[in-house]
């Protein structure tokens, strides 16, 4: 039997996202395009003699952990056989509280790693959605339109090849916290919502991202650095990923994507820039 496994678990980009209701138990409704890039975390999973969690790389938590950690919460919603030990190594590439998936993405990775090492058979897209909205997303890993609380995954969709320059501002967004904005700041357009609530393709009012109200009201940062990114040359569109506070660039070109990328690294020299692709695992 195989007794380790190591997997990529990559970074999620949003396309674009928007609220579309809340349900009676205070979970909402969302409607978002997603697609995965080459930026990834890695995981290793290895059988032991006593439960581990080691995490490395530059995004490393402060502490052992991080607050709320979701591969504690994996293992708690999870269960596995109680004679089951295991060391999870995960070193981290993708920033956290940026809209990247970060820990959805991880979470989806140690999942389908408890697979690999047959250790659990097939899961439930309702159990993915209950440890995260992104995770049942995350967890097939290719373009996708996700609805209802994430928990409805079309992967039968397709988005063009970008190149993306990805710029993460020192401030970090909660995503709890900014849901519990909604209400406040954003207003339901009724209209969008009847002519796509039940459609499984891309509709042409999938555009925006309902987030942005919030972070660009409340954080100047994010407000200059988006209009910074959609005055990039050759830029196609700007926006912030998720709940924020990561904002990207999109090029069709890579080459414009590079220049693009040396501009922004100057501009901003104290937040994280980085170039990444898309449709690594859509070829």
């Amino acid at each position: 039997m195989q007794d380790s496994v190591i997997i990529k678990a990559p970074a999620k980009i949003n396309l674009f996202l928007r609220i579309t209701g809340q349900k009676e138990n205070g979970y909402h409704n969302i409607r978002t395009g997603i697609t995965f890039l080459d930026l990834h975390d890695e995981l290793k999973i290895s059988f032991s003699k006593k439960n581990n969690l080691f995490y490395s790389g530059f995004f490393k938590p402060t502490s052992k952990e991080f607050k709320n950690d979701i591969i504690v919460k994996v293992l708690e919603k999870i269960s596995l056989n109680k004679k089951t030990k295991l060391k999870i190594e995960i070193k981290k590439n993708i920033p956290s509280k940026a809209g990247l998936g970060s820990a959805s993405t991880n979470a989806a990775s140690l999942i389908k790693g408890f697979q690999k090492l047959k250790l659990i058979n097939k899961i439930d897209n309702n159990i993915l959605s209950q440890i995260g909205a992104d995770v049942p997303a995350c967890f097939y890993g290719k373009n996708c339109l996700a609805t209802g609380i994430g928990n409805d995954v079309n992967t039968n969709i397709s988005f063009p090849k970008y190149y993306f320059i990805l710029v993460k501002p020192k401030i970090e967004l909660s995503t709890i916290e900014m849901y519990k904005k909604i209400k406040d700041n954003i207003a339901l357009n009724k209209s969008y919502i009847e002519q796509t609530a039940d459609l499984k393709i891309i509709h042409k009012d999938d555009n925006g991202n309902d987030f942005e109200i919030i972070a660009k009201k409340e954080n100047q940062e994010i407000y200059e650095l988006l209009n910074f990114l959609s005055l990039l040359n050759e830029n196609i569109f700007s926006r912030m990923t998720g709940s924020g506070s990561c904002c990207y660039a999109v090029f069709n070109n890579k080459n414009s994507a590079k220049k693009a990328l040396e501009i922004t690294s100057n501009k901003f020299k104290k937040y994280w820039v980085y170039l990444a692709e898309n449709n690594i695992n859509n070829k």
